[in-house]
């Protein structure tokens, strides 16, 4: 017997909330949700962004998740405090976007950075012996300088990396590339900036942002559920995220951790 009644679901918003700096934790998490809404039909996703950015394939993995399920539900991306670089980059899988007048977004590029200890090692009396297949294998080397020809292969692959960013903003946003490189230079901008860019229709709050959802998937905004979408967590680690990483002793843990883990890696990242 099918059940003749739809479920809760299809009367409700999704939340989805992306936080702090983007990496493999919250494709895996983001993606997860993303299934869960596509699965019960939720009409339309109120997308809430603040963050910094991060890595590149996790930003363009969630992206594109993002743009398949515009086929069946209505996305509305909402920026906070901050959206900048990758939090852009994801913002452009939905179809619509809401920022605060003040809040932080651009910085439309790519960064990499590696580490030159050659100096301190000298002084400790310390060297490297290194036998590897290539010229190139031990690229970005920490115990020696950047070769001219290592700097060219590395812009060539920046430049790539920044092309496809333009590229994606300048589709989903319908506006010029050449439009797009104007303002993609890294510079960061306010909401009320990025409304006269063209990078977001409109201004106002989260709250603003899942009225607009609601409205565009047909539902009463004043009775539509919003319902965010998040991992069940133990008590241990939700006392802890609220005791010890919510702290500033506890977010520079975690960006020690993010540096470390991304060294050498492009990155679609506000670095202020």
């Amino acid at each position: 017997m099918v059940w003749p009644f739809p479920p809760k679901t299809r009367k409700q918003v999704a939340r989805i909330e992306i936080t702090g700096a983007i990496a493999a934790d919250t494709r895996k998490r983001v993606l997860k949700a993303l299934e869960e809404v596509e699965e019960k039909k939720y009409p339309a996703l109120l997308l809430r962004i603040d963050s910094p950015g991060g890595t590149v394939g996790d930003s363009q993995e969630i992206y594109y998740a993002l743009k398949k399920l515009q086929e069946k539900t209505k996305i509305v991306a909402s920026f906070g405090n901050i959206s900048a670089s990758g939090g852009v980059y994801i913002g452009m899988g939905a179809q619509h976007i809401v920022a605060n007048p003040g809040t932080i977004t651009g910085s439309i590029g790519v960064i990499l950075r590696g580490n030159n200890l050659e100096r301190l090692l000298e002084k400790v009396g310390v060297s490297f012996k290194v036998i590897k297949s290539g010229p190139y294998k031990d690229i970005l080397s920490f115990d020696r300088e950047l070769t001219e020809a290592e700097e060219n292969i590395l812009q060539e692959m920046i430049d790539v990396s920044y092309g496809q960013f333009v590229k994606t903003v300048a589709e989903a946003r319908n506006l010029d590339v050449e439009t797009v490189k104007t303002f993609a230079d890294g510079r960061i901008f306010t909401g009320e900036q990025a409304q006269e860019l063209g990078v977001v229709d409109r201004l106002g709050t989260e709250e603003d942002a899942r009225i607009w959802a609601a409205k565009l998937a047909g539902l009463d905004p004043d009775k539509a559920e919003c319902r965010t979408i998040e991992e069940p967590k133990p008590l241990i680690t939700r006392l802890l995220s609220r005791n010890q990483l919510s702290s500033p002793v506890g977010n520079a843990l975690n960006w020690v951790e993010f540096e470390l883990a991304t060294a050498g890696h492009p990155l679609w990242l506000y670095r202020p």
